[in-house]
């Protein structure tokens, strides 16, 4: 009698584990390594891009910072003595004075600024889209570019600043010869540079307030200052917090404008941390001084940077 292959197979004890499942979830595995693979060969470029060009460096300076290092001999390890030579520098007073007071100013000027330009361009009916790249435009040039032009318009000669000046038949200023108006000159520069950016950010949070709560202001005979202070502010006071410690943290570093326009002068009036720092590695040839510098500005702006992390958490959980 022939025996069928139904009949010889036995059947599966009740314990026994299926391995095609498991052989299944590897194959889906694999399919979707497959799939990603583009993608996280993106993402490993990146890393190795910050590797290289951010976490290397800054772990270099924590290094160089107790070394006594000229790039040619052997490093040689010298405690906190570049900590000791810097801040016994008498510039090293005055670059953080001069940093703190340049951030203080660039808050008056450069932070208050680009929300009332929001503002107004918020307020206005036609010609939006138009103002948006006038007041963009700064961004798109080139820093040294737009650091070198307002250097003409600075000029005691025949700048144009004093030019206005004249018509008005005032005294010319020698605006970055004088120690009274070298930073407020700086300050200046840097907020006409960047003043677009904050005004498009601005811009956007203002358009994602809902209309119904200007419209119910207006209707309790609110005007453009009580809606601004009543609706606009309330309304938009994490993205002005977190603004507020960018313009902290980016104007701590300040460096291109006292390097191209007053070279730290007059009398010390325009130096910068990130500019002393500067001075060390390249004009003194001390790695170790500017490395030191640049660990103690690195930790100051680590304490901004850890309150602006905490600020974004807080908005995104919004």
């Amino acid at each position: 009698m022939a025996v069928t292959e139904q009949q010889v197979r036995r059947p599966r004890s009740m314990g026994a584990a299926d391995p095609r499942p498991d052989e299944d979830h590897r194959g889906a595995l694999r399919r979707a390594f497959g799939r990603n693979l583009t993608a996280y060969g993106f993402l490993c470029g990146a890393l190795i891009c910050f590797a290289l060009f951010s976490w290397y460096p800054m772990v270099r300076e924590v290094v160089l910072s107790f070394q006594e290092n000229n790039f040619v001999d052997p490093g040689k390890w010298v405690g906190f003595d570049n900590f000791r030579t810097v801040i016994e520098d008498p510039a090293f007073r005055s670059a953080w004075l001069n940093t703190a007071a340049f951030s203080a100013l660039a808050l008056v000027i450069g932070y208050a600024v680009p929300f009332v330009l929001a503002v107004v361009l918020n307020e206005l009916k036609h010609a939006k889209a138009y103002l948006r790249f006038v007041v963009y435009l700064p961004v798109m040039l080139p820093p040294a570019v737009a650091v070198l032009l307002f250097k003409w318009f600075y000029d005691p000669g025949s700048g144009l600043f004093n030019q206005i000046l004249d018509v008005f038949h005032i005294p010319p200023l020698s605006w970055l010869d004088s120690t009274s108006t070298a930073l407020v000159s700086l300050v200046l520069v840097s907020t006409w540079m960047n003043l677009g950016t904050g005004t498009l950010i601005y811009l956007a949070a203002l358009q994602s307030i809902p209309g119904d709560l200007y419209e119910s202001a207006e209707l309790d005979g609110a005007g453009l200052f009580r809606r601004v202070w009543h609706v606009t502010i309330p309304q938009t006071k994490l993205i002005l917090l977190v603004m507020l410690l960018l313009q902290i943290v980016a104007t701590m570093q300040v460096f291109i404008e006292p390097y191209l326009l007053t070279g730290g002068g007059p009398e010390n009036a325009t130096v910068t941390v990130a500019y002393l720092m500067y001075q060390y590695a390249f004009n003194f040839g001390d790695f170790g001084g500017g490395s030191a510098l640049g660990l103690m500005l690195m930790v100051v702006l680590l304490v901004f940077s850890t309150i602006y992390l905490r600020v974004s958490r807080e908005e995104d959980a919004r």
